[in-house]
């Protein structure tokens, strides 16, 4: 990032930014709007959705999380085998799944493309230590989510933040 030209290093840092929140998010704000605030969204939009979850047995809740445990697993998978086939059994792994799991009417197509954006998302994330804690608090929050809707969302995130300020490395805030 140093060595870059400024305008393009900024985008840069502003498109890792944009990423960083809907890998941490997106999961959790689509829970909460489909099992809690449905009047947010454009009536089409509903309609669409609706259309869509008809069917699936499970709450938007286990599937969110069933979704987000498999793709973990294919990541998992994916890291402990050799460079090239650990790409390709993870992207294989993970288009079969979700087409299977969607024909199967286990998940609904409107979550796949919520998991799958959220994992691209994540991707983004250029550590093994900034990428891990947002892996755990997705789950965190996707359980917020579920029980409090969007206000549970930001209960977390002000809890997070809180717990941020209150950190010090070396004697400086972990914020400053």
């Amino acid at each position: 990032d140093y060595y870059q030209r400024y305008p393009y290093t900024s985008f840069i840092r502003l498109i890792r930014f944009l990423t960083l929140h809907v890998a941490l998010l997106f999961p959790s704000v689509y829970v909460a709007i489909i099992t809690f605030h449905q009047e947010m969204l454009p009536s089409p939009l509903l309609y669409t959705i609706v259309s869509a979850r008809q069917g699936v047995p499970f709450p938007a809740f286990v599937e969110a999380i069933v979704m987000e445990v498999v793709f973990e697993i294919l990541r998992e998978g994916g890291i402990r085998l050799p460079r090239p086939m650990g790409y390709a059994v993870s992207i294989v792994g993970a288009i079969v799944l979700g087409q299977a799991s969607v024909a199967a009417g286990i998940v609904s197509p409107a979550l796949v493309i919520v998991v799958s954006t959220t994992a691209i998302a994540s991707f983004a994330i250029p550590t093994v230590a900034g990428s891990n804690p947002i892996r755990m608090l997705r789950f965190i929050l996707i359980v917020a989510a579920a029980i409090l809707g969007l206000v549970g969302i930001i209960m977390v995130l002000l809890a997070l933040l809180i717990h941020l300020c209150s950190l010090r490395s070396f004697g400086v805030p972990f914020l400053s």
